[in-house]
């Protein structure tokens, strides 16, 4: 089951990332004139502000950074100056290839700082989006316990050296961790909000509303409604931006609305507008440690299969070092 949960984890990031490909900065009023109700992965329209042209299934630098990083972990602990140097070259490779999901503002000021020759304990010191939640499901599948706070802090502090941002990263791999080891989302909720207070202690203080508590309150306010007043709920009240306080409370209160479906969780999550590519992402990490690949289409894994990113070695591989 752990094994298959930690595949879910990666597979439920890369399935919601590509269902909310073509919908992201857009708002929910145009998603639903364009698409309706989305039941499945779609191209991105020829006028969309950063996809434009990329056909139905397609993952963005959510997905990819991910990939980044759990390559990375496998190596051993993450060096700062390496995942700088890595997060260019990958960028490098995204511009060739004539795709716009670069480097987020947080992430590309700070690998410029590294570059420069700055101390990577500072160059994180101003990253308060939500770069660091978006790709750390791989730290919650390979570390368990005591470690996580700090491995997520590891590995992020480099461009989110901010307690908002480790609060946020910290909240997402605690559920992918406890997840693994066999916990439904509910019962891992309450070791996301722990994990959360612990991290915002972590890192440079930036002014911003306390993340663990937007959680809490945002997981509650989705209580008992249909997904679709739910859904409007999380877009008008808890908010859909970049913003780590914002799009992880968000993905947190989806999979309240709908905990036990990650696929419609996902689903629900691309159609909520403003980064709703990343909410699904995460929202699909977190799903899928709880309820393993079973809770996902088989032609949707298909679909993330096709484009090479090996995911279920990689989780595999993974998890194999989460006892070490």
């Amino acid at each position: 089951m752990s094994c298959n949960r930690a595949r879910g984890a990666l597979y439920g990031l890369a399935i919601g990332d590509a269902l909310g490909m073509p919908t992201q900065m857009l708002s929910r009023e145009r998603i639903a004139s364009r698409y309706g109700r989305l039941s499945g992965f779609e191209p991105a329209p020829p006028d969309h502000p950063i996809a434009a042209g990329q056909p139905a299934g397609t993952v963005t630098d959510d997905t990819e950074q991910a990939v980044l990083l759990g390559r990375l972990l496998l190596r051993g602990p993450i060096d700062p100056r390496e995942l700088a140097g890595a997060l260019v070259a990958w960028e490098a490779t995204m511009a060739e290839r004539g795709s716009l999901d670069l480097l987020g503002p947080s992430t590309r000021r700070a690998v410029a700082a590294v570059l420069a020759g700055e101390d990577p304990e500072r160059t994180g010191r101003y990253g308060d989006t939500n770069g660091a939640a978006m790709r750390i499901a791989p730290v919650g599948i390979a570390v368990r316990g005591e470690r996580l706070v700090d491995e997520v802090v590891a590995a992020s502090s480099v461009t989110h050296n901010t307690g908002i941002a480790l609060a946020g990263a910290a909240a997402v791999a605690a559920v992918v961790s406890a997840g693994i080891d066999g916990a439904s989302f509910a019962d891992a909720l309450p070791l996301a909000l722990a994990a959360a207070r612990t991290a915002a202690r972590r890192g440079y203080w930036v002014a911003g509303a306390d993340v663990a508590a937007r959680i809490e309150w945002a997981a509650g306010l989705v209580s008992g409604l249909p997904p679709d007043e739910a859904m409007d709920r999380i877009y008008t009240l808890v908010g859909t931006s970049l913003a780590t306080q914002e799009s992880v409370p968000a993905a947190f209160a989806v999979l309240a609305a709908v905990p036990r479906d990650p696929w419609r969780a996902s689903l629900l999550a691309a159609s909520l507008g403003g980064d709703c590519d990343t909410i699904a992402a995460m929202a699909g990490a977190m799903g899928g440690a709880t309820s393993g690949t079973e809770a996902f289409p088989a032609g949707a894994i298909a679909v993330i299969d096709d484009q090479g990113f090996e995911l279920g070695r990689l989780a595999d591989d993974l998890y194999q070092i989460r006892g070490s």
